[in-house]
């Protein structure tokens, strides 16, 4: 799951963060470092790994809760407004990256902004709890 708001935990450093969960799944210290240490990278974070979530932007942030969501190789990766609290810049990087991620699993993107959306292979238009309008494309999903 990527949170909106990150979730971070702040007395970790970036790649403690992204190994928690695996920590929580018993992987051995030696596996969860170097599991983290390949996703920061992935993510274009591995030379911030060491820093805190204060010291890190909120783009650079939103990147380690994808590592994180990323860590056990989840079939749907759930992201709910990832992208809803950060600069132009880093919501077209956190977007990128999001899609790449989707490639390999089945993404769930809640969102309310419709350029983020309109990268989906399918769009649900809900309103009031009320499913509104399906739509179907047979556009990349890596755009």
């Amino acid at each position: 799951f990527v949170f909106q708001q990150w979730n971070l935990i702040p007395t970790l450093t970036a790649w403690e963060n992204v190994a928690f969960p695996l920590l929580l799944a018993g992987w051995p210290l030696a596996k969860r470092r170097a599991r983290a240490l390949e996703l920061l990278e992935a993510v274009g974070l591995l030379g911030r790994a060491d820093h805190p979530p204060s010291r890190l932007s909120g783009g650079e942030q939103q990147r380690v809760a994808l590592a994180r969501a990323l860590a056990l190789e989840p079939e749907v990766l759930f992201a709910d407004e990832p992208t809803g609290n950060l600069d132009a810049e880093s919501r077209e990087e956190v977007a990128r990256l999001l899609f790449q991620a989707g490639q390999d699993r089945t993404l769930v993107l809640v969102t309310h902004d419709l350029e983020l959306a309109a990268r989906a292979e399918r769009r649900l238009y809900l309103k009031g709890g009320r499913l509104l309008k399906v739509e179907e494309t047979q556009g990349s999903r890596t755009k």
